[in-house]
């Protein structure tokens, strides 16, 4: 980007009241209401620019020796972004940090997203490491431990899941016991897959007191009975460290429980919202590099006397990879918005600080794990094609994409599954609907009722606006035909929620990528690059979200009934298809000429 066609600062403050959680269902958003990449301000752009020269010179010309686990490697590289600030993004001036704010430390993800092991190290580290400190933490502990975490003198890890308690994590068998003293609780049980775990320094642990009350403690690895287990053998990100880690008889002083007691379910629950969201972003960077090389090898590999990038089954696949990264990162960014739209004029010298942000994040948790899915699963596409473009020697270790490949398949595993995310969406959606905060049932049964009296709701000239808006109301009439069959036993439907969460994550993304086609205009350039992934996403999305709809349809529906949603839907779906083979001709054109990533 140029500094003439960078958007102006201001822009990076949203001048609207900020929609409810999840109100994107049944709100219609401008395109000045939602904040994208393009919004960044030089100040953000120089924290990017400092995460890829810290990658270029501490990480990519060590990866050898991380990969391999050679001693201290990956902690020194570490601790270097420490001193580079680079850990230090989220934490407040007076524990030693930088202060800054949701879209800078997400930044960081994304341009330390280059390597999923190192970042690995780093998003766990500066994470779930640190932040149930920042948010949860009494200020003695903040003291005691944010300034040695902002600077690396600590390495941090979280450790909840145990060999019998993944996505159920309150299932947990770790034991806290208040010793007779009264003076420290003692800790006996098994962390297992801890991402940093064989080189904490400082454990967020999670354990049960009395047998029943979900608590997290603060654990150092100096504290006696604690210890790791050998390195796991896994699939990808080889270069990062997962172990056991194991407690034995562990004292742990009653000034290190962090929250309350019988509470740490809180601090599960709301780390992971931040985190899912930063998980997206990471995989956003992550699929930009791998696109590069896959454009890369195209360009230069020969067959039938032609690059194969000349070749249009080999654009369609760059493109493709293209037109999945500009969705995902539309919808990341529009969600940092959202979060930092409740946090205008934040300090956390404010009394209730960590209050204050956990209630913006937590507001929009079910979009927090829309970015998370959407996200990984965009870059499990882009490795995957990446592959297929380098033919044979994609499934060679001497090629960077056959690591990349084994590297992202854990991203639809790290904070929380994907299907447990799904679950999650439609969950957060249907609660927030029964507690009267949306009105997510009533705008759908008034929308069911109005289709079937024989009218459909107010059809946009603009097809693509229609379609956008269409995706929204076919996820509603979904919603409503499941609500109708099952009532309040709907949360119990776990083929028909995560259909439901497809429609809705479908739905968010063709907005957001549209808003910010749109909001391109100004930048003619851009605007034209980013309409054509935008139309060619609106009309492939739409046919997914109408297979969803289908399946629910079919479930919940038979006879006449089934017959009429059918007409509906295929009424509100329909479209008119363009070039969608000159469209992606004219991406790919344009990724070749340019190398990389276009916007």
């Amino acid at each position: 980007m140029t500094p003439a066609e960078a958007a102006p600062a201001e822009t990076t403050s949203q001048r609207f009241e900020p929609p409810k959680g999840g109100a994107f269902l049944i709100e219609d958003a401008r395109p000045e209401d939602i904040f994208t990449a393009e919004d960044l301000t030089e100040d953000h752009r120089a924290i990017g620019r400092t995460a890829d020269e810290f990658f270029e010179q501490e990480v990519k010309p060590n990866l050898p020796a991380i990969l391999r686990h050679e001693d201290g490697v990956a902690a020194r590289a570490l601790r270097k972004s420490g001193e580079l600030g680079l850990t230090a993004v989220a934490v407040p001036e007076k524990f030693g940090g930088m202060e800054l704010d949701l879209a800078s430390a997400l930044i960081v993800a994304e341009h330390l997203g280059r390597d999923a092991s190192y970042a690995a190290w780093h998003g766990s580290h500066t994470g779930i490491g640190t932040l149930p400190i920042l948010y949860f933490g009494t200020e003695e502990q903040k003291q005691r431990y944010l300034p040695k975490l902002a600077r690396v003198e600590m390495i941090a890890a979280y450790a909840l899941t145990e060999p019998q308690a993944g996505s159920d994590a309150l299932a947990a068998r770790t034991r806290a016991d208040l010793n007779p003293e009264g003076t420290h609780y003692i800790l006996n049980g098994q962390k297992m897959w801890i991402t940093n775990g064989g080189a904490a320094d400082l454990f967020t642990v999670f354990a049960k007191v009395g047998g029943d009350k979900f608590t997290a403690f603060l654990v150092e690895r100096s504290f006696p009975g604690v210890s790791s287990g050998a390195e796991e053998k896994k699939m990808g990100i080889e270069g990062s460290s997962t172990t056991a880690v194991y407690f034995e008889n562990v004292p742990v002083p009653l000034s290190n429980v962090l929250g309350e007691i019988g509470r740490g379910h809180i601090i599960a629950f709301n780390i992971l919202n931040i985190g899912r969201l930063k998980l997206g972003a990471l995989c956003v960077g992550g699929s930009k590099d791998v696109l590069a090389l896959a454009i890369s090898y195209a360009k230069q590999r020969k067959a039938f006397g032609s690059s194969i990038s000349d070749f249009g089954a080999i654009q369609h696949k760059l493109a493709e990879m293209a037109i999945r990264i500009y969705a995902a990162e539309s919808v990341a960014w529009r969600v940092v918005g959202l979060i930092q739209s409740r946090l205008e004029n934040f300090s956390w010298d404010q009394p209730g600080a960590s209050q204050t942000m956990l209630k913006a994040i937590e507001e929009y948790a079910a979009e927090c794990s829309i970015v998370k899915v959407f996200g990984s699963e965009a870059l499990d596409y882009v490795v995957d094609e990446a592959v297929q473009v380098h033919g044979g020697y994609g499934f060679h270790r001497d090629y960077a994409v056959e690591r990349a490949y084994r590297d992202s398949r854990i991203n639809r595993l790290f904070e929380g599954t994907n299907e447990i995310n799904r679950l999650l969406i439609s969950g957060m959606l249907l609660k927030r609907a029964s507690r009267g905060i949306l009105p997510l049932v009533p705008a759908a049964q008034a929308l069911m009722g109005q289709i079937f009296s024989g009218s459909l709701p107010a059809q946009d000239a603009d097809e693509e606006r229609r379609l956008a808006a269409n995706a929204k109301n076919i996820a509603l009439l979904s919603l409503a035909v499941a609500f109708q069959k099952h009532g309040a036993e709907l949360d119990q439907q776990q083929e028909l929620l995560m259909h439901i969460a497809d429609m809705v994550m479908e739905a968010f993304a063709m907005e957001s990528s549209l808003l910010r086609a749109r909001k391109l205009a100004a930048f003619p350039k851009r605007a034209a690059v980013a309409a054509d992934l935008a139309a060619v996403f609106l009309r492939d999305a739409m046919g997914r979200v109408e297979l969803a709809a289908r399946n629910v349809a079919g479930a919940c529906l038979e006879g006449d009934f089934l017959r009429k949603t059918m007409q509906v839907l295929r009424r509100l779906a329909g479209y008119d298809p363009p070039d969608s083979i000159a469209l992606r001709r004219r991406i790919a054109t344009r990724l070749l000429a340019r190398e990389r990533y276009l916007i």
